[in-house]
């Protein structure tokens, strides 16, 4: 159901009926396919999908204090690109990794756990939070500050192993770093687990409100946001469905 699955998918059904006697269904589909693409890629269509998610959540404030902890998100290393060349390879999200490092700094006495194993179906040694504790170190967080958590596969893993690593006390207050447009869906599932988080959004892939409507001329640009933003969706569909989030769209908890 991704864009980029779609279209293809839609473009091979669309010459495959060519060739048969639903030709003309065929030709309606390939221009239908090809409309759908050029919308995926130059419009606006992927910014108002994104919008919503990215926005949900206010940039943390800091002026309660300190946290007790902080919780890292996995997504920026690609594991299989790592162990074939035996060093970490940050693929995208690199801003999950920058802001621990900066807020470690600005809390030395924080904890920091990094949670992330693997996503792939198929189960490998590779982990990524073997590949990221290098990297983390290597931007200034002391090896004896961080808490790894290696066997979660997906989000749902990441609060339910986290919760059960740590073991939060009442009254403790933890920040979660994970990327803008991933944090309702985040936010969510650590809620429905019983752990009490607060967002710290980070890698933003528009710029706001003023970009809504925004054209592109890199089609692989508004291909990127909207595969993104679909993926999410579905995500946020699927988990509310298996009961692991509480809400569609989970927002700022009310005071």
């Amino acid at each position: 159901m991704l864009p980029i699955n779609l279209m293809i998918e839609l473009g091979i059904v669309s010459v495959v009926l060519m060739a048969t006697r639903f030709a003309a269904f065929g030709r309606k589909l390939a221009a239908a396919t090809l409309i759908l693409l050029a919308l995926a890629a130059f419009s606006p269509l992927g910014n108002l999908l994104l919008y919503p998610l990215e926005s949900r959540f206010p940039p943390w404030d800091p002026s309660r204090g300190a946290p007790d902890g902080i919780i890292v998100l996995g997504g920026s290393i690609d594991t299989d690109l790592s162990a074939a060349h035996r060093t970490p390879v940050v693929a995208h999200a690199a801003d999950r990794l920058f802001a621990p490092a900066e807020l470690a700094r600005r809390y030395p006495n924080t904890r920091i756990v990094f949670t992330g194993g693997t996503a792939n179906l198929v189960s490998t040694d590779s982990r990524e939070a073997d590949y990221s504790a290098p990297i983390l170190e290597n931007l200034g967080i002391a090896k004896q500050r961080l808490i790894l958590e290696r066997d979660s596969r997906n989000t749902y893993e990441n609060a339910i192993f986290t919760k059960q690593l740590v073991s939060p006390k009442a009254g403790e207050r933890w920040l979660l770093v994970t990327s803008a447009f991933h944090m309702p869906r985040s936010m969510g599932i650590f809620r429905k687990a019983g752990f009490d988080v607060e967002a710290y959004p980070v890698d933003w892939r528009m710029g706001g409100r003023d970009d809504l409507f925004s054209f592109t001329n890199v089609g692989t640009d508004g291909l990127g946001r909207t595969e993104v933003a679909v993926r999410e969706w579905i995500g946020l569909v699927a988990y509310r469905l298996m009961g692991r989030t509480g809400e569609l769209l989970p927002g700022p908890a009310k005071d």
